[in-house]
Formats: C-alpha cells, sequence, structure tokens
C-alpha cells in the first residue's frame, strides 16, 4: 500500500491485488491471515478432521457439522443453512476432511462475498467525514490510526479529531497516532464537548482542504441515552457545514467478544446509522466466525479486517481469503 498514484475522483481500502500492495507482499498477509485465524479454525478443522474420514453423509454427521460450525462462532441460523446446503449435495455420499472444508470454504465465500468492499473515499467531497463508532477496547482509536496511515501513503490529506473526550487516554492515543503518521489532531480538553470538537475539526479541514476526516468517538454503553444524544449531536453539528456530513459511519468490532458483537452491532444501528464494518484481534480470538455470521444476519459492508497491532495489520476484506483460512486450507 505504498506510493501508487493519487486517484482522481475515489480512493478505496482496495481489494484489487494488483495495486495498493504493502510493504509486505501478499502472500506475506495471507499468512499472516491464516496464522491469526488459527485459534478460530483450529477447533473446526480438528472437529472436521475426526468427524469425516471416510464417512457416509447422513442426518448424524450433518449435525455433527452444523455443531461443530455453530463451536466456530458461526451461530446457529448461519451454522443450519450452511449444513443443509452441503447436505443437499452430497447426502448419502462418502465424505473426506478435504472435500467437507472445500465446500465449507467455497460457501463461506459466496455468503461473504456480496460484503466485502472496499472503503471508497470520494474525492468530490473535502473533506470526505468519516465516524468511527464502536464500544471502548475494540481497537477503535487504533483503527484509526491505522487507516491514517493507509490513506497517507495514498497521498490523501487526513485530519484527525479526538471526539472521544470521555477518556483521555483515547485523545492522547490518537494524538501519538496523529505524530506517527503526520497528521495533524484536533483535540481538547477531557470530558469537553464531544460535537463541538467534531465541529471545530470540520471547519478547520475544510479551511485547509483536507481530504479525509477521521472523527473519534466514545464507546460508553453503560448509558446508551448519553451516546445517542452524543452522536446525534455530533452529526447534526456536522451538517451544519456539510449537510451530507458524516459520509461514513465506520463500527469497529473486536472479534473476541464472539457473539456480543450482534448485540453491539444492533445497538449502534439503533444509536446512528452505520454504513460498514471493520472487524479488530482476529488474531487474539477463537471466535473469529462470528465474521460470517453478522454479515448473514446484518448484511453491512465489512471493508477491512485487523489481525495484529501494526499499522499493516489492518486490510482489506477478501471474502475468498477469509474463507479459506477459516476451513483450514492450507493453499490458497
Amino acid at each position: 500500500m505504498r506510493g501508487p498514484r493519487r486517484p482522481k475522483s475515489r480512493c478505496k481500502i482496495s481489494g484489487t491485488r494488483t495495486v495498493n500492495e504493502s510493504s509486505f507482499s501478499n502472500t506475506g498477509w495471507l499468512s499472516r491471515l491464516r496464522a491469526g485465524l488459527r485459534r478460530s479454525s483450529g477447533k473446526l478443522t480438528e472437529g472436521i478432521a475426526s468427524a469425516f474420514t471416510k464417512r457416509k453423509l447422513d442426518d448424524a454427521a450433518l449435525e455433527e457439522l452444523e455443531e461443530l460450525l455453530i463451536a466456530a462462532d458461526l451461530g446457529p441460523a448461519t451454522a443450519a443453512r450452511l449444513a443443509g446446503d452441503f447436505g443437499k449435495t452430497r447426502f448419502g455420499k462418502d465424505v473426506e476432511e478435504q472435500e467437507v472444508k472445500q465446500a465449507l470454504a467455497d460457501a463461506i465465500t459466496v455468503l461473504l462475498a456480496p460484503y466485502a468492499k472496499p472503503l471508497e473515499i470520494d474525492a468530490a467531497r473535502k473533506p470526505f467525514v468519516v465516524l468511527v463508532v464502536g464500544v471502548n477496547g475494540t481497537g477503535k482509536t487504533t483503527t484509526i490510526g491505522k487507516l491514517a496511515q493507509f490513506y497517507r501513503e495514498q497521498g490523501l490529506k487526513v485530519m484527525l479529531a479526538a471526539a472521544d473526550t470521555f477518556r483521555a487516554a483515547a485523545i492522547s492515543q490518537l494524538q501519538i497516532w496523529g505524530a506517527r503518521t503526520g497528521c495533524p489532531v484536533i483535540a481538547g480538553d477531557p470530558h469537553g464537548d464531544a460535537a463541538a470538537l467534531a465541529f471545530q475539526a470540520l471547519q478547520k479541514a475544510q479551511a485547509e482542504k483536507t481530504d479525509l476526516l477521521l472523527v473519534d468517538t466514545a464507546g460508553r454503553l453503560h448509558n446508551k441515552t448519553d451516546l445517542m444524544q452524543e452522536l446525534a449531536k455530533i452529526a447534526r453539528v456536522l451538517k451544519k457545514l456539510d449537510p451530507d456530513a458524516p459520509h461514513a459511519t465506520l463500527l469497529v468490532l473486536d472479534a473476541t467478544t464472539g457473539q456480543n458483537a450482534h448485540a453491539q452491532v444492533e445497538v449502534f444501528r439503533d444509536l446512528t446509522q452505520i454504513t460498514g464494518l471493520i472487524v479488530t484481534k482476529l488474531d487474539g480470538s477463537a471466535k473469529g466466525g462470528v465474521l460470517v455470521a453478522l454479515a448473514d444476519k446484518f448484511k453491512l459492508p465489512i471493508h477491512a479486517i485487523g489481525v495484529g497491532e501494526g499499522a499493516d495489520d489492518l486490510r482489506p476484506f477478501h471474502a475468498e481469503d477469509f474463507a479459506r483460512a477459516l476451513a483450514g486450507l492450507d493453499k490458497f
């Protein structure tokens, strides 16, 4: 993702492998993805290996497969559908481990493909305003820093707004990322007015002809009423300067929370208009399969996934790569 020419109209976290390559190779990223998902894929693939060794695919085998998928956090509804689809073409036939893995990878790829969409930055909007939301601890502020670095490397002029005024640590963390990436950070006092800070940031971004404004927000869910009012106020004051702002609202989810991620999507969907998801900490979780369940249930674009703390560890979401890694297939 280094050194391409600045786009004339739009910039993406691109899913195209012939452009926007990172400082390490695509093969390196796929190895990292596979390693990151090892905890998630381990029990699933071990279960498949023990259950499907030259075994006839009957009702008991399909039920066992469904249970394995549920245990991998794909969720009951998604697991039932994937197992059922597998049974439609292979019921009564002898099946082996590799065949089951390949069939699952193919089915999950088909399920995920419509939602693997890059985040598009419309250059006609200056600045393109991205509101980043999520509960505390999901890696929201770190994700903003990684996005800032990515788009700086694309040649865009990026500004950060520290509107998570509830946590002083979030402000200082964003300032560190600003210094690291060379992006200005608009910050105020802890516990200050988040909407006023966002308004000030957008004013400055407009004056300086910034391409992209990334706005951090608080994520305290213990008082949803306050959070809802704060997010609504931020959106309202931004629209005073740009009626279409924010142009994107991204929800950052922590894969280690597993099925609890469903509740987070539901809460934030009620609080604000979510336009896309970013899933982090897949390398620290045995619950990576929840991403499949989230896509199947909420039908929201998945822009990127994270498998580590480094700036290059947030990468575009590719349905097939993810599906094959989750199914434990060694070769891509």
